[in-house]
């Protein structure tokens, strides 16, 4: 007989209850929409400075690939599930945010399309890193500070979580690589994206990333 059936019943209550609420009213804490950007937009950071200390080709090569591989994905998921977010949510004001966005985007893979093809013993290599992080810094904070805030204002914390969830899902089936050339809003931007991703994911088996990363 267990501890617990040896316990009177009415002595039992208290704790069945409290178990009772454990399970059925107590959910993970879940993250908003902003935090999950600013989360991509500090491990982006962190790549293109693990590229910058590295101290081998080897290893410069390992983290280009995660700092491209993670910048192409955080792009189109921003572009499928955010931005349209902006547009809902937001009414005129969204639509002028999220073309501005989708704008500082496409400057964005236009450099990391050039980036992603260079080594490190090329001349261009870090000067295109700093200018892209330059271009890619200041349009973060712009989200971080104006952008992400407006929306938070206009979502619940049930909207705000779902749509993180759907930005996180939506990451694992997009390219890996910049496509500068695809279209940038839905419903073209998705058709192209299923297209593409199977490829560049196939590519991604041939290339070397930092041991603990590209997860």
């Amino acid at each position: 007989m267990s501890i617990l059936m040896k316990i009177p019943f009415s002595a039992r209550q208290p704790a069945i209850h409290t178990l009772k609420r454990t399970f059925f009213t107590t959910r993970p804490a879940m993250s908003r929409i902003s935090e999950v950007i600013k989360k991509d937009h500090a491990e982006l950071k962190e790549y293109a400075d693990n590229i910058r200390n590295a101290r081998d080709d080897e290893t410069k090569v390992r983290w280009q690939n995660q700092f491209t591989w993670e910048l192409a994905r955080h792009s189109i998921g921003e572009e499928l599930v955010v931005y349209p977010a902006f547009q809902k949510h937001l009414g005129g004001q969204g639509n002028l945010m999220a073309e501005k966005d989708r704008a500082e985007h496409q400057s964005v893979k236009e450099a990391l399309n050039t980036f992603q093809k260079l080594t490190p013993s090329d001349s261009e290599f870090f000067p295109t890193l700093d200018a892209l992080m330059k271009d890619l810094t200041e349009h973060m904070k712009e989200e971080e500070n104006d952008d992400l805030p407006a929306l938070e204002t206009a979502l619940s914390e049930d909207d705000s979580e779902a749509l993180a969830g759907s930005f996180g899902r939506t990451k694992h089936f997009v390219p890996t690589r910049s496509h500068p050339m695809a279209p940038a809003r839905p419903p073209f931007e998705t058709v192209v994206g299923l297209m593409t991703a199977p490829i560049d994911k196939l590519g991604d088996m041939f290339r070397k990333f930092p041991e603990e990363k590209k997860n």
